[in-house]
């Protein structure tokens, strides 16, 4: 903890709303290459530019170990 502000060391910063501003600057979108908001009430990543939205939940999450890719050798 820093003695200074009273929050904890490399805590994960939210900005309003919500999501880690450093997390917004470095993405974009991949299909207009242009950087995404977060909208909070949907729970979405959107790019205006594309007019696409990407929904942020973890049970719309695919697992990894379950489903292989196609492109593998062997899947």
């Amino acid at each position: 903890m820093s003695e200074d502000t009273g929050k904890e060391i490399g805590a994960p910063r939210k900005g309003p709303s919500g999501v880690d501003p450093r997390l917004l600057e470095i993405l974009i979108c991949p299909v207009s290459r242009q950087p995404l908001s977060y909208d909070r009430a949907a729970d979405e990543l959107v790019s205006p530019k594309a007019r696409l939205a990407s929904i942020m939940l973890a049970d719309e999450a695919r697992d990894l170990d379950e489903t292989a890719p196609h492109d593998e050798p062997g899947a």
